[in-house]
């Protein structure tokens, strides 16, 4: 038994709708919270994920220490 399929089928239709879904909702992440500034404390994480590939002890306290001091000026200023 051998039957010719025509269009997408149903798993084609929610394969297209999840990419459609996911689309739509990277549009409109964008578009409500694209204009924000990050927060100091979003900042300051970013920073202390950067200073886990240092390569020694010393360069990691320096690392933290320039975050630190970025995240207290970043609090001065708002």
């Amino acid at each position: 038994m051998r039957t010719s399929q025509r269009g997408l089928g149903w798993f084609g239709s929610l394969v297209v709708l999840a990419i459609v879904v996911g689309a739509g909702y990277l549009l409109y992440k964008e578009l409500v919270a694209g204009g924000e500034a990050p927060s100091c404390k979003s900042e300051e994480n970013a920073c202390r994920q950067e200073c886990r590939h240092a390569r020694d002890n010393a360069a990691t306290q320096a690392c933290l220490e320039r975050c630190r001091r970025e995240a207290d000026s970043c609090a001065a200023l708002r």
